[in-house]
C-alpha cells in the first residue's frame, strides 16, 4: 500500500512538473519518440528486420566473384548507437540540441547498441568483411567514440575504419576514400545522406521525395536504412534548414504543414 502510494504521488509531481512545462509541440514530439525508440518492441523489430536485410544481402554478395575485397559503410548515432536517453533529456527540458551538450554525452561513450546492429557488424568482420564507420562526429570526439565502440567489442573499432567529419557534413568524398581500396557491398544509415550524395546539399522536402523515389530499388538491396523518428535531415528538411527559430516558430510550422482530419 505504502509502495502504490509512493508511486502515485511520484506519478502526480512529474505530471504537474511536465504539465507545467509548456513544453513545444516540437520538444513533445521528440519525448514520443525517444520513448518509442527506448520502449516500443516495434522499434526492435524493425531494427532487426533492418539488419535480417542486410545479412541476407551479404550472403548474396559474398557468393559473387568481387575483384576488391568487400567493405560495408556504417553510420554511428541511431544507426549503430542509440542516444535516446540524451534526446530525452534535452527534450524534457523544453531544450533544444546543443553542440556543448552533445560532446559531453559522447565524451561519455555509454550508448547502448542499436538492436540487431552489433551482432551483423561482428558477423560480417567473421566474413572477412571490414567495416568502416563514416560519421559526422567532429575531431574532438573521436577518442569517446571509439571507446563507446570498443565497449562491445565492435569490428574495426581504430582510428583506420573511423572516418570523422572534416571539412563539411557531406559524406561522399569519405565513401570515395573507402572505394579506392574496398568495394562497399552495403551502406547503413538513418539519413538518407548516409547514402548517396544526392541528398547533400540541403535539399527540400520535394526533392528529397523525389530522389528517393529514384533510389527506391536501393533501399533493402545496397541501402540499409534504421528508423529515426527523433531528428536529422528530415527535419531540418521541415523547418527549411534554419537551425534559429524558436520553438514556438518550430510549432507554427508543424501546425502548418501536418496534415489533420476534418473537423
Amino acid at each position: 500500500m505504502k509502495k502504490s502510494l509512493l508511486l502515485i504521488l511520484i506519478s502526480c509531481n512529474c505530471f504537474f512538473a511536465f504539465s507545467q512545462s509548456n513544453l513545444s509541440i516540437a520538444n513533445g514530439g521528440k519525448t514520443w519518440a525517444s520513448i518509442y525508440q527506448q520502449r516500443a518492441a516495434e522499434y526492435k523489430a524493425l531494427c532487426f528486420q533492418a539488419y535480417n536485410i542486410a545479412k541476407m544481402r551479404l550472403d548474396i554478395a559474398l557468393k559473387k566473384h568481387h575483384s576488391k575485397p568487400y567493405a560495408i559503410v556504417t553510420d554511428i548515432d541511431e544507426t549503430l548507437l542509440d542516444n535516446s536517453p540524451y534526446d530525452a533529456q534535452r527534450a524534457l527540458n523544453n531544450l533544444n540540441y546543443d553542440t556543448t551538450t552533445w560532446k559531453q554525452w559522447t565524451a561519455r561513450a555509454i550508448c547502448d547498441t542499436v538492436p540487431g546492429a552489433a551482432s551483423f557488424f561482428k558477423y560480417a568482420a567473421s566474413k572477412k568483411v571490414k567495416i568502416y564507420y563514416i560519421t559526422n562526429r567532429d575531431e574532438n570526439e573521436r577518442f569517446g567514440t571509439l571507446k563507446n565502440l570498443q565497449l562491445y567489442n565492435l569490428p574495426n573499432a581504430d582510428n583506420d575504419h573511423l572516418l570523422l567529419k572534416q571539412k563539411g557534413s557531406s559524406k561522399e568524398s569519405r565513401r570515395q576514400q573507402v572505394l579506392k581500396t574496398y568495394q562497399i557491398v552495403l551502406l547503413c544509415g538513418d539519413n538518407l545522406p548516409d547514402f548517396d550524395a544526392l541528398y547533400d546539399n540541403q535539399p527540400s522536402e520535394e526533392q528529397r521525395a523525389a530522389t528517393t523515389q529514384k533510389l527506391r530499388k536501393q533501399f533493402g538491396d545496397r541501402y540499409i536504412i534504421i528508423p529515426n523518428p527523433s531528428y536529422d535531415d528530415w527535419e531540418f528538411a521541415i523547418f527549411n534548414y534554419n537551425y534559429h527559430l524558436s520553438n514556438a516558430q518550430k510549432d507554427s510550422v508543424i501546425k502548418y504543414k501536418l496534415k489533420t482530419a476534418p473537423q
